[in-house]
């Protein structure tokens, strides 16, 4: 039932902008406009009738319906301090929405120790968040205004991941008792899974499920796994896709493929050390990857179980084609067509939606072309 109601509405949309046929190594398709005026918007989430929710970083959470964007966003948010990178970031839905209506929303927030990435859910009731409650507040904040993470996923058990950037401090992400540079793993009500890796420990935050990692904006489950993958950015060079683990340290600032800013001087200790992963795949140069979605559906077949990245530098649609937790081939897509790709979804109708980093955002999809 779900699937004809988005593939109905998806006929109702509006095509406000068709582009030209591009043809990559796979498939041919045309980018859609589906709707403008987006301010920095950061991330996408459909509803069981056929909207969608798009956050924007300032602060806002805005509702696509019928393929037209509604002129007054959400209302009841938590407030979003908007600092350097940070803002409103992630949206998800509970895994029994249908039911329960329940949003959760990453976003950075103020505190006395500074500005740091906090998790809120809402119960959506019409155009308003009810009942707000904050879940999990970053522990110390900090004062810059970097590397805030701020991706979530539901696993296939219901816990919630949350992804946790240094905030700039690279240090911190090896520090047993802070939450930077770590993903964090919960309940769906916040409370802290007895069997997460570190609980119980000594100077350990027991919400952490890793360490090492530097600032990751892109999450997903992979498909047939069920296992959370994440990608991270490196400094100049050494971004990285890793397969997150309980209890694995990633690495940073240990080792790392990346070199300093500027000077290109070396980082760590190296690129490997004993009981620090490696990532699966890694680029350098660095593409600025964020947003990140395994495609499922059937309008593109075979591109079925293939890995989509956005990259904000090159401005372009990486697809990395899998052979188990091996990446066997890299194609580049769109580069410059729209602008720095902030985030990447599979949607339920089996399109790909895209959301373009700018002052005058937008939502597009990929359609197939003959």
């Amino acid at each position: 039932m779900m699937a004809r109601s988005f593939l109905a509405l998806a006929l109702l949309v509006p095509l406000a902008a068709v582009a030209q046929t591009i043809r990559s190594e796979e498939h041919a398709f045309r980018v859609v406009t589906v709707v403008e005026g987006l301010e920095h918007p950061w991330s996408l989430a459909f509803l069981p009738d056929g909207s969608m929710l798009v956050t924007e970083r300032p602060g806002r959470l805005r509702v696509v319906r019928g393929g037209k964007l509604e002129p007054q966003p959400v209302s009841g948010l938590p407030q979003v301090a908007e600092h350097g990178q940070g803002g409103l970031f992630d949206v998800a839905l509970h895994p029994r929405f249908a039911e329960n209506g329940l949003v959760y929303l990453a976003y950075a927030a103020r505190g006395a120790d500074g500005v740091g990435t906090e998790l809120a859910r809402g119960r959506l009731a019409g155009g308003r968040l009810e009942s707000v409650q904050v879940l999990f507040r970053q522990s110390p904040k900090g004062s810059t205004g970097r590397h805030f993470g701020g991706r979530i996923v539901f696993d296939r058990a219901g816990f919630l991941y949350l992804t946790l950037g240094d905030r700039g401090e690279m240090e911190r992400a090896q520090r047993p008792g802070d939450h930077a540079g770590s993903v964090i793993r919960l309940h769906d009500d916040g409370r802290v899974p007895a069997d997460n890796p570190f609980a119980g420990k000594p100077g350990w935050k027991p919400e952490k499920y890793t360490l090492g990692n530097r600032n990751m904006q892109g999450a997903a489950l992979h498909p047939r796994t069920g296992e959370l993958w994440t990608h991270e950015h490196g400094p100049q060079g050494g971004d990285e896709v890793n397969v997150i683990r309980a209890g694995v340290n990633y690495g940073w600032p240990v080792i790392t493929y990346g070199v300093n800013y500027g000077t290109g001087t070396k980082i760590g200790e190296g690129t490997s050390k004993p009981g620090m992963a490696q990532p699966i795949h890694y680029w350098v140069p660095s593409i600025a990857p964020s947003g990140m979605a395994f495609y499922t559906g059937d309008r593109f077949p075979r591109w079925k179980g293939d890995l989509f990245v956005g990259a904000l530098r090159d401005q372009m649609l990486v697809r990395l084609k899998l052979d188990g937790e091996k990446v066997v081939r890299e194609e580049r897509m769109l580069r410059g067509a729209l602008g720095r790709i902030r985030d990447v979804r599979a949607g339920p109708d089996g399109y790909l939606y895209l959301l373009n980093d700018s002052s005058s955002g937008v939502l597009a999809r990929l359609e197939p072309a003959p």
